[in-house]
């Protein structure tokens, strides 16, 4: 086996496959390593088996919300059914069809787990104890992503509670469960097991979704409400212990919480504890810092994409940032031109005020650009928009009683978007309309020219424009 390569990749999740197939696009040698499953963490425990868990109580949920349909929908969910789809979706946690890939693109696959040992050197030790050392002659890339934080509770280790991985890979659903945390995950796993009939309660030490505008994590609170979970906030968990039973948690207002099975969604770690970064003079177990074209600082060989560099813990901009790390790798190598400037092929300008999100809880929450509270602190001077959703035409044909909550921030200088928040029902099929508004910087005048089409939710965007004002 050739043991030299021009790019060695760790991690063969979806950003670290991406990386490697631009690398090769680019007339490269690439190879990948990896001591789990080929696909990554989206592909087996995140993106993926989430979404496919929380899709069927969506559907019979907005089934219920248009008359016709409601009498229609007599039985309830078939749990089974859904855990079995989500399952597909993992292709029953094999990888072999992602190894076909790699194969197809031309990148090979060490397995094992890899360790930098030296400048551009890395050594990958397989599962029965046998090492391989791989060179680069051009670049190491960084893209082992990361794992669920456990904070430091006491008895929460000792209770061995469930991380995002459990969660999403349980093949049968517990009777009660307690979630420690307000982001994402928590939100989404709360509203996937309410919808499963499990009795779900969310503890968290300040608001939902405290990062985006208030009113989605204040309207996320409410439907889960409405769902039957019962939702703590700015409660603190002071002790966590395991029982024959399950698990009691005693909060910070005396309180007790009984549950079947604990989830900790807590904020993510960087999986960087032992890929040798000591070997390097960097810090184990730190986020790797780098420049935009994902140069880690310091270095002119070592790369960092997706979560290990924390500019932004989301699938869509590490694989958009393993595009552009892998070309600037090759244009490097081939010695063409680097287009590193604002906006170039070759950078990841979009993390830093321009990333899209969508939370798929019930209602959805799809968000892209600066927050209004975000806007502010960096300095602009803006302009917030607000409408309900529901007042659009296309909205009451699509549920009756439909909620939503649209927000636009403008920044008054130069009048364009520098963020959109939406909160309601398959709000997030607008968010890439929103998105183009954000990065291509769109004159808010040029907008009023983009027509939506009618009856659709889509109306949402005149709206907007209308409330904030059209220029004389």
């Amino acid at each position: 086996m050739e043991n030299e390569y021009d790019v060695i990749v760790l991690g063969a999740g979806a950003v670290g496959e991406n990386v490697a197939d631009r690398a090769v696009r680019g007339g490269l040698t690439v190879v990948i390593v990896e001591s789990e499953l080929v696909g990554g963490e989206c592909s087996y425990w995140a993106c993926m088996p989430s979404k496919a868990l929380l899709r069927s109580a969506q559907v019979l949920r907005a089934a219920r919300a248009v008359p016709g349909a409601a009498e229609a929908v007599t039985g309830e969910l078939d749990v089974q059914a859904v855990l079995a789809r989500r399952n597909s979706f993992t292709s029953n946690w094999k990888d072999d069809g992602q190894v076909q890939w790699l194969d197809s693109a031309g990148i090979s696959l060490v397995r094992g787990h890899g360790r930098i040992t030296a400048a551009k050197q890395v050594t990958v030790t397989a599962g029965d104890g046998s090492a391989t050392v791989l060179t680069a002659r051009q670049a190491v890339v960084v893209s082992t992503g990361s794992d669920a934080f456990v904070p430091d509770i006491p008895g929460l280790r000792e209770a061995g509670p469930w991380t995002s991985r459990d969660a999403t890979s349980t093949q049968s659903v517990p009777d009660s469960l307690a979630i420690i945390g307000g982001g994402v995950v928590a939100v989404e796993m709360a509203t996937a097991f309410a919808g499963f009939g499990t009795a779900v309660t969310v503890i968290s030490r300040s608001g939902l979704l405290t990062t985006m505008e208030p009113f989605a994590g204040e309207r996320v609170a409410e439907a889960l409400r409405e769902q039957g979970a019962t939702v703590l906030l700015d409660t603190k968990t002071n002790q966590v212990t395991r029982t024959a039973d399950g698990v009691v948690l005693e909060l910070g207002n005396g309180a007790t919480v009984e549950a079947e099975q604990v989830l900790v969604a807590t904020g993510r770690t960087p999986r960087t504890g032992d890929v040798g970064l000591e070997m390097i003079g960097l810090e184990p177990g730190s986020w790797l810092e780098t420049d935009d074209t994902m140069l880690v600082r310091g270095f002119d060989w070592l790369y960092a994409t997706g979560d290990v560099n924390h500019r932004a813990l989301l699938t869509h901009q590490g694989k958009y940032q393993a595009r552009a790390a892998g070309d600037v790798i090759a244009a490097r190598a081939n010695g063409a031109p680097v287009s590193d400037a604002p906006w170039g092929t070759h950078v990841a300008t979009a993390d830093h005020q321009a990333v899209p999100q969508v939370t798929f809880t019930e209602p959805e929450i799809a968000s892209v650009g600066l927050t209004s509270e975000a806007a502010r602190e960096a300095g602009y001077d803006i302009r917030v928009v607000d409408y309900e959703i529901g007042q659009v035409s296309g909205a009451k044909v699509r549920a009756d009683g439909y909620r939503g909550t649209a927000r636009m921030v403008v920044d008054e200088r130069r009048k364009v978007i520098l963020g959109v928040t939406f909160v309601g029902p398959d709000v997030s099929e607008l968010l890439q309309a929103a998105t183009f508004a954000v990065v291509a910087e769109i004159p808010l005048d040029r907008l009023w020219h983009a027509v939506p089409a009618y009856p659709t939710v889509n109306e949402i965007w005149l709206r907007l424009l209308e409330t904030y004002g059209r220029p004389a």
